[in-house]
């Protein structure tokens, strides 16, 4: 078994070099424990990610926390991640805190400008990346269908959604097929394999500890929250509920939430314009850990309109704090029953049912983002129970248009990447505006 500093310094390595989203995350993890160091083998690597996928919140980065759990018990997990979100956040503040100070200089702003119409490809993007792996039944497509016209035309709130094809789900198991994220690869035995097989009592040791450290984080989560929404009031308040609620439904990765997120934190709340929503979406692209680091961009702009620069530092990250403390609550309570977990048929159908809808979702939070980048005007009409978001096409920005279709030649057909798409666009963006003004 490694020691934990080797341990430690692998999980500082993949903290820094975690871009991509997800699934780059989840192969640097591969590459690290698997191939390189043959810690963990590919069959459990596998088995681990299918309970993570299982849990709301970043699976690459309970993952990684399940993963230095096996290895090191609780000490190993709160490590492994810990590190995977540490670099992320310190490289999102300082971002943040550059937006908020020189976002108004025309360089910037035409930088923001083109990260921003790159951003809408992005998204679709992981629409057709969930869409391939989720969409494998007739049911799955009925129930992506139901929930894009639940959420677009009759505002139904998104945990709702969630909740609800989770039920569908777990009741109709057949009817829905969960994506597979590989198959295992046969190979030498890994040094975790060999540590169990000679010491098959390990596990038992290391979950009395791990219900222990899964209860304090569950503590250290919902104390807080409690003492600044019975005590303190206010927008700390409202970011710790808020994000809090967002812990716990954000079944289908980050984009699936963020359409919910942006309509509360946007129409709701009042803490910053579709704009900037699309602006932080294309920082936390940029910045290595898991894409829901977005809600820090939120939480600041919460802080910042309320109090300035102290209290958007204080608010992002109490954000972060309430997004990853369930994190770890939810691995550490998790694990002991993992096997249990990984076998239910009804809990797989859940987890297949709710990547069904969130192509639903992803879709929805497509056009919302796509409207408010293309064009300038965009109104609401209501008719009855139902709301359309229709766009004055005069109002269509041919920049934007052009811009978000050379982020999408940039990524579909030159298949450049993540970050050179996004430096390729912010550039051309930049030029754009500052000859065109």
């Amino acid at each position: 078994m490694p020691s934990f500093g080797e341990a430690f310094k692998v999980w500082l390595k993949v903290g820094l070099l975690s871009f991509g989203g997800p699934a780059g995350q989840i192969a640097l993890l591969h590459r690290e424990v698997v191939d390189d160091r043959n810690w963990v083998s590919d069959a459990r690597f596998l088995h681990a990610l299918n309970f993570c996928a299982l849990l709301p919140g970043p699976e690459a980065q309970q993952l990684a926390t399940y993963l230095g759990w096996l290895m090191h018990g609780v000490r190993g997990g709160v490590a492994a991640g810990a590190l995977f979100v540490v670099p992320g956040v310190v490289v999102m503040l300082g971002l943040t805190l550059l937006y908020v100070t020189f976002g108004e200089v025309p360089a910037v702003a035409a930088l923001f400008f083109g990260l921003k119409c790159a951003v809408l490809v992005l998204v679709v993007e992981a629409l057709l990346r969930v869409a391939r792996r989720a969409l494998k039944t007739n049911e799955a497509w009925a129930l992506a269908a139901t929930a894009f016209l639940a959420l677009y035309l009759f505002g139904v709130p998104f945990p709702i959604v969630v909740l609800t094809a989770a039920v569908i789900g777990y009741f109709a198991p057949g009817a829905f097929k969960a994506g597979a994220h590989g198959s295992a690869k046969d190979g030498p035995p890994a040094v975790l394999d060999a540590v169990l097989a000679a010491d098959p009592e390990r596990p038992a040791r290391f979950a009395a500890k791990a219900w222990r450290a899964g209860w304090i984080a569950v503590a250290l989560w919902l104390v807080p929250v409690a003492v600044l929404m019975l005590i303190v009031g206010g927008v700390f308040a409202d970011v710790a509920w808020f994000f809090s609620k967002m812990a716990v439904v954000t079944v289908g990765g980050a984009y699936a939430v963020l359409a919910y997120v942006a309509q509360e934190a946007v129409q709701s709340y009042g803490w910053l314009t579709p704009e900037q929503m699309l602006v932080g979406l294309g920082l936390a692209e940029t910045t290595p850990g898991p894409l829901i680091l977005v809600l820090q961009f939120v939480g600041f702009l919460a802080g910042y309109g309320a109090g300035g620069l102290v209290w958007g530092v204080l608010a992002s990250l109490l954000t972060v704090w309430v997004t990853f403390a369930p994190c770890f609550a939810f691995i550490f309570l998790g694990a002991p029953y993992v096997e249990r977990l990984h076998s239910n048929r009804e809990l797989t159908g859940a987890l297949a049912a709710v990547t069904a809808a969130v192509v639903g979702v992803i879709a929805n939070l497509a056009l919302w983002f796509g409207l408010r980048v293309l064009f300038a005007d965009v109104g609401r009409w209501e008719i009855g129970p139902l709301g359309l978001d229709v766009p004055r096409l005069s109002s269509l920005d041919p920049v934007a248009l052009a811009l978000a279709a050379l982020a999408a030649v940039c990524l579909f057909w030159l298949r450049l990447g993540l970050l050179r798409t996004l430096g390729i666009t912010a550039a051309v963006g930049l030029v754009a505006k500052l000859v065109l003004g």
